[in-house]
């Protein structure tokens, strides 16, 4: 098997073990178990619980923003790709952690040792929002002066709202509720 093949199946595995077990009380030689290899090839490949989770971390937010271009990309009006923009963006962050009984516990763990990554993707994200909404501002799909904003930072208004949601209310039904009713009231105010 691959390096590249064998990374994979490690970094899956190992999300599967700190959500059944929480970061705290998961070992190396339970992630080596679910991987299907010896606790020393885990060791080649990675030296600590702590790298492991941050090239999880690494790899799921490569995957998101693929995600979030192909849905930003897509058919659609701006308010439609960008609520699929959103959802692709929570869901592939969240949502396996978010369902976990240890989840709290990951987040937590996650901020501490991810947080550059997080604030980079976040960043990234209002720079993808920014321009898709300048594009549809100059095509005339909507109608920014309705506002009185720029698009970097309504961009960040959206970005910064579905936040707030995802903080208050958790994951889950709430946070999609809350998502399309920023989108709902986004519409309302731009498209005339």
């Amino acid at each position: 098997m691959a390096d590249d093949e064998k990374t994979e199946r490690i970094l899956d595995a190992s999300l599967a073990v700190f959500c059944q077990y929480g970061f705290g009380k998961t070992t190396m030689q339970d992630i080596a178990h679910a991987a299907g290899i010896s606790r020393a090839a885990l060791y080649l490949h990675f030296k600590s619980k702590e790298d492991l989770f941050l090239a999880g971390s690494e790899r799921a937010h490569l995957q998101v923003r693929g995600e979030v271009d192909a849905a930003l990309a897509a058919d659609g009006d701006v308010i439609d790709r960008i609520d699929a923009a959103l959802t692709a963006y929570l869901g592939g962050l969240m949502e396996e952690i978010s369902t976990s009984v240890h989840g709290a516990e990951l987040f937590g763990v996650g901020l501490a040792l991810t947080g550059e990554i997080s604030r980079n993707t976040q960043t990234w994200l209002i720079q993808r929002l920014s321009e898709v909404l300048d594009a549809a501002a100059a095509a005339g799909e909507i109608d920014l002066s309705a506002v009185d904003a720029t698009p970097d930072e309504l961009a960040a208004l959206i970005l910064g709202a579905v936040n707030g949601i995802k903080d208050a209310q958790g994951g889950g039904a709430a946070l999609r509720a809350g998502t399309s009713l920023v989108m709902r009231v986004l519409r309302a105010a731009l498209i005339r």
